[in-house]
Order: C-alpha cells, then sequence, then structure tokens
C-alpha cells in the first residue's frame, strides 16, 4: 500500500530548487518501505545506505557514500543524482558532515539530491536547526490510521482500536500471544535501547523503562509527577521524568497532554494526562487479552479513549495541532485541539451514555470554536478515526 506521503517526496524531489528531505517517523510504521517505493517510481538514479552499524566509521562513512554518489553522478551523466541515508541520526556530528558535503555540491553544481531518514526526532531536529537552517525541509510519518490498516490488511475498528497501527504486526493478531513478545521486544525493546540509550545520556535507564510501563499503563489517565515517583519507587525528580517523557515523545511511544487554561505559564504547570502514539503499546503490555477487555465495558471505554488520543497526538506532529486536557473539579472533557488560535473541545464516549456536562460548562467558560461528542449520540467513532483532526475547524 502506498501511503500519502510518496506522492509528497515525488513531487517535491521533482523540483529543481534543492532542499534536503528529512523523513522522520517511528520504527517500523514504512520509512524504508516509502524511499524504496519512490526509487521503484522515479526514472532519476538512485543510491541508498543505511548509517545503523556505522557509528564507530562516523563521518568518514558519510564522505565515503557521498563521494561514491558524486562518483555514480558523474559516470552516468545524469541531471542530477540522488542520495538516500536512512538512520541519520546514529552518526555523530552527522549534521556537520551533510552541511560541508551539500554546501560544496552547490558551489560546484554537482546537482546530488538528498533524503534522510531518522527515527530520533530530538536528535535529527538538533542537528537541522544547529548546522541546516535554511537547506532542507521535513516530512513527518506518523503512526498508521485506522484507514490505512482496514484498506492495506482488512482490520476492522475493534481490532485497530486493540491492537493498533503496527503494520509489520499485522500478521500476528490471530496469535495474541506471539503478537505481544513481538510489539514489545521487536518495537518497543529497540526504540528505547536504539533510539533512546544508545545515542542520549540517560543516568536511569531502568526508571525510563519503568516510567514508559506505567505511563502507557494510564494512558488517558491524568497523573501528577509525584504520584508517579512513588510508583516508580525511585529517588529522581519531576525534571527527570519530564525529560525522559521527551524523549519517548520523540521516539514516538509515550507522550502527555497537558491541562487546557487558557494561559500558557498555567497549562506547562499542570498535571500532565499520559498518551500513547500506538494503541498496541498499551495492548502488548497488558495481562489481560483482546476478548477480556472487549467484554469488560469500563476498560474498553479506556482504549477507545486511548485510540481517539493516539489518532490526535500523531495528526498533532503534522498538521500543527497543539492538544489539551481540561478538568475543573468533577467536570472534565477529554481533549481540547487547538490550531492558529482556535481551539474545539472532544469529549469521547465508548457506549450509549452521552452525559456532556464537561463540555457545558467547558463552553460556557471558553467559548471554543465548537465542542464534539465522539460516540454515544455524537459521531461515529470508525468516522472520526476515518477523518484528519484538522478537517473539523472548517
Amino acid at each position: 500500500m502506498e501511503r500519502s506521503h510518496l506522492k509528497t517526496l515525488i513531487s517535491r524531489m521533482s523540483e529543481p530548487r534543492k532542499f534536503i528531505q528529512v523523513i522522520l517517523g517511528p520504527r517500523q510504521i514504512g520509512k524504508t518501505t516509502l524511499v524504496k517505493q519512490f526509487m521503484d517510481q522515479v526514472s532519476q538514479p538512485t543510491a541508498f545506505y543505511s548509517a545503523d552499524n556505522q557509528i564507530e566509521n562516523g563521518t568518514d562513512w558519510i564522505n565515503l557514500v557521498w563521494q561514491a554518489a558524486r562518483f555514480k553522478y558523474a559516470q552516468e551523466e545524469a541531471k542530477e543524482f540522488i542520495l538516500i541515508i536512512d538512520e541519520i541520526q546514529k552518526i555523530p556530528n552527522w549534521s556537520e558532515a551533510i552541511k560541508k558535503y551539500w554546501d560544496e555540491d552547490t558551489w560546484n553544481n554537482t546537482n546530488v539530491k538528498l533524503i534522510l531518514l531518522g527515527s530520533s526526532r530530538l536528535l535529527i531536529q538538533q542537528g537541522l536547526t544547529e548546522s541546516l537552517a535554511g537547506r532542507f525541509e521535513t516530512m513527518y510519518m506518523e503512526h498508521w490510521t485506522y484507514s490505512e490498516m482496514k484498506a492495506a490488511f482488512g482490520m476492522g475498528l475493534d481490532e485497530y482500536i486493540y491492537f493498533g497501527g503496527y503494520p509489520g504486526a499485522s500478521h500476528l493478531i490471530k496469535d495474541e500471544e506471539r503478537w505481544k513478545r513481538y510489539v514489545s521486544d521487536s518495537l518497543i525493546e529497540t526504540s528505547i535501547s536504539k533510539d533512546i540509550l544508545m545515542l542520549t545520556r540517560v543516568d536511569k535507564p531502568a526508571l525510563l523503562r519503568r516510567l514508559f510501563d506505567i505511563g502507557s499503563q494510564y494512558t488517558g489517565q491524568i497523573l501528577s509527577f509525584n504520584k508517579l515517583l512513588g510508583q516508580l519507587q525511585d529517588a529522581g525528580n519531576t525534571t527527570t521524568l519530564s525529560h525522559y517523557i521527551e524523549l519517548l515523545s520523540d521516539s514516538g511511544l509515550l507522550g502527555k497532554l497537558d491541562k487546557y487554561a487558557g494561559n500558557y505559564m498555567r497549562k506547562r504547570a499542570s498535571i500532565p494526562k499520559f498518551q500513547v502514539y500506538n494503541n498496541a503499546l498499551l495492548s502488548s503490555r497488558s495481562n489481560l487479552s483482546y476478548d477480556e477487555v472487549r467484554s469488560t465495558p469500563k476498560l474498553w471505554g479506556r482504549y477507545v479513549e486511548s485510540a481517539i488520543g493516539s489518532h490526535l497526538i500523531n495528526h498533532a506532529q503534522k498538521e500543527n495541532l497543539q492538544l489539551y486536557y481540561w478538568r475543573e473539579n468533577n467536570l472534565e472533557v477529554d481533549f481540547i485541539i487547538e490550531r492558529n488560535n482556535e481551539y474545539v473541545a472532544i469529549e469521547v464516549k465508548s457506549g450509549k451514555a452521552s452525559q456532556t456536562a464537561g463540555l457545558k460548562s467547558f463552553k460556557e467558560q471558553f467559548k471554543p470554536k465548537n465542542t464534539y461528542l465522539i460516540g454515544g449520540d455524537g459521531i461515529g467513532i470508525e468516522d472520526f478515526l476515518a477523518t484528519n483532526p484538522k478537517n473539523i475547524f472548517k
């Protein structure tokens, strides 16, 4: 299946003006597949290299692959040549080396175009802003949506809510124990060990892993850092936890929502609400089976809300959306979405009940552009998961 990103990449790379195309996204969501499809469809000569095992060789390795690209460009007498480097963040000081060779080619009118892929958004963005300002465009590939999983694998709504959107794991869902092991070992642990611990200074790796376990367990719930520290049974502090949450979020695993208060400083000081980027991260850590979760209405409601949250938090990356929650006394609204200084409120109901006291109170206090109920008597859950959230601002 071709995701919409392929058309965008082909269009950008066909333009005469050169920008470094930087493709970011979590592991196992199709970045490498995207560039392979791209290579099959374009007429320009291309070369693909992976930096995954080149940490020790460092920038010398970048020099070798770039010289190979220049050689092929000259040998084939091509109008342009496309060099693709995967997992670029694995190379220390990669951005300085890229800048050096890119600027040399620009000066010498050597038309080598560049695509960089990376799974650690924080490390990539640091390199881009430090060295490559004005030379790059980014494309963020989010976790697979319900519509994509349905079209590619025939996944039903309830299956998506529980098993989430990892395409590589979809063929294992009939053997749930095997599916859980694959997600835990090949996706979660690999992301933590290779994209965080190997590349970033983490003084307490056990604390970071435990934070992910508890945060994914409490997805969709509000949990203060002080209470979280008690559960972690660690002598860390809230600053450390905030940093670790940022690392987990940049790897597409676990993020947090701040409380909406109509005031920026109060938002930052609020108790966070955790949110996994993919419901597979919640289900794979649970001791309960799909059938057990589906037959427990209150628990299933949590999964439904988390699926809506993951849909929102993934689209927030590429659609310039700010995502919050709201709570005052016993009243709560699940999600507040802000875009271009406009905001809407969303409440999620998995059953027939449609109590909207929280929405009503929020509307009276903050006068949002619109309020929405997902489930119950409102917008169908399946319909909402098939929609780009930015469209609700129209």
